[in-house]
């Protein structure tokens, strides 16, 4: 049974326990909170993890996501920047390849996986079919769903299911003009297909059929924002918000036939505009799980894309956005590398952590220690409680200072150093001969 079938009989399943456990809040808010579907847990009946849980209440998820790419096939190096993903502290992986022999990188990566895995099953269809017929277009509407059955059965925990493009979505899109115009990939395939064989979306027309091989696997379904914004100029659009109207649509179909669900959101989108955005998807979706694409606050930064969206992470966090895909520095540009992987999930992290504390997820306890730790010019301490220890420490190490206390910022007049030696051993009546 699936994750949401067991809570609405009342049963505390082990991964409900593992949640709860990690996230130091009760089973029974994990049980009520599936069951109210402002929690899931992806964690697909055929792969063997430790349970996450994601949504309202919990600490805010970082996804990292890899994959090959038409121009760099390399599946070593894929799997490594898995690895480095997990090391950096993502909390889920995405397998997104392009390129190559589909299924073998979307198994290696499942294989060494101790994280969820999530992926996009009509890029493969669509590759798949490109691949033997020349085109999309020519994609048969019964491999897209054999698609997301073997990927379901491989292991898969959760999908982002390019359902909600139907014909009155596009027309939305079409009518009004975008700077960018489309810019979701799935969303293009799926456009595509339906202009040129003049058909509504199968993923769209046959979402029951999803539906039941959701359930089978206890694949948590992520309904994807295949409108979304590729410039800051087309932000929040009547294309976007016509599709987050069907996604709400959708989510109630999904809660009905026992399957967990998640919703994706914007990418590109002015800092402004981020509160909202997350309450309507709340109000329209029954409070799911808000899956935040970055988001990006400008456009102007390529190479450092991914502080812009450590920016839009911290906001989105802040608003309740519950699950953020990091963005590396080489958006934009070119297929990350595994530098870029680690740059990219660190600095989600710490726009998530940033977010978290705004809204009380923690109140500061990491940063009360490493205060502590400056004061103290405990070095180690504070390499401790790092959110990326050997990027501080190597810092340091780089360029070491001539006293071991201080460092070479400041040297000989560290104001802390200064200070301790000092005012902290003043006694009290020394200020009354002031």
């Amino acid at each position: 049974m699936t994750q949401l079938e067991e809570a609405r009989k009342g049963n505390i399943t082990e991964e409900m326990k593992t949640v709860a456990n990690r996230e130091n809040v009760s089973e029974e808010f994990i049980l009520n909170s599936i069951i109210d579907g402002t929690i899931v847990i992806p964690k697909n009946v055929n792969h063997d993890i430790k349970a996450t849980g994601i949504g309202k209440g919990l600490k805010t998820k970082v996804n990292a996501t890899v994959g090959t790419s038409t121009d760099i096939v390399d599946f070593d190096e894929e799997v490594l920047k898995a690895q480095v993903a997990v090391d950096a502290g993502a909390d889920c992986l995405m397998e997104l390849s392009i390129g190559g022999d589909l299924d073998d990188i979307r198994r290696r990566v499942l294989a060494m996986s101790p994280l969820p895995v999530g992926s996009v099953p009509i890029y493969q269809a669509a590759i798949e079919s490109i691949r033997k017929n020349g085109s999309v277009i020519y994609l048969e509407e019964d491999d897209m769903f054999k698609t997301i059955e073997k990927q379901a059965k491989d292991g898969i925990d959760f999908m982002a299911i390019h359902c909600s493009v139907n014909v009155e979505t596009l027309k939305r899109l079409k009518t009004q003009g975008r700077e960018c115009g489309l810019v979701s990939r799935g969303g293009s395939f799926i456009s595509s297909w339906m202009v040129e064989n003049k058909l509504e979306n199968p993923l769209y027309k046959n979402f029951d059929y999803i539906l039941d091989i959701a359930k089978e696997y206890d694949v948590v379904l992520s309904l994807a924002n295949a409108m979304r914004a590729g410039a800051i100029a087309d932000s929040t659009d009547r294309a976007q918000v016509q599709e987050l109207i069907v996604l709400g649509e959708l989510v109630d179909r999904a809660r009905a036939a026992d399957v967990q669900t998640m919703i994706e959101g914007p990418g590109h989108i002015p800092i402004n505009e981020i509160p909202a955005n997350v309450t309507i998807q709340k109000k329209l979706c029954r409070n799911v799980p808000f899956y935040m694409l970055g988001p990006l606050v400008c456009d102007i930064a390529p190479g450092y894309d991914h502080i812009v969206s450590a920016i839009g992470a911290a906001e989105s966090a802040k608003a309740g956005a519950d699950f953020i895909c990091y963005v590396t520095p080489a958006e934009h540009l070119a297929l990350p590398s595994p530098e870029d992987v680690k740059e990219g999930v660190i600095s989600t992290r710490i726009g998530a952590y940033a977010g978290d504390m705004a809204k009380g997820i923690h109140n500061g306890e990491k940063d009360l220690a490493m205060a502590k730790a400056r004061k103290a010019l405990d070095w180690q301490a504070q390499y401790d409680v790092a959110i990326a220890p050997d990027v501080a420490q190597a810092k340091r190490a780089n360029r070491p200072p001539s006293d071991d206390d201080a460092c070479t910022m400041c040297g000989d007049y560290c104001a802390i150093k200064i200070v301790n030696s000092w005012l902290d051993k003043a006694d009290d009546d020394v200020f009354n001969t002031f």
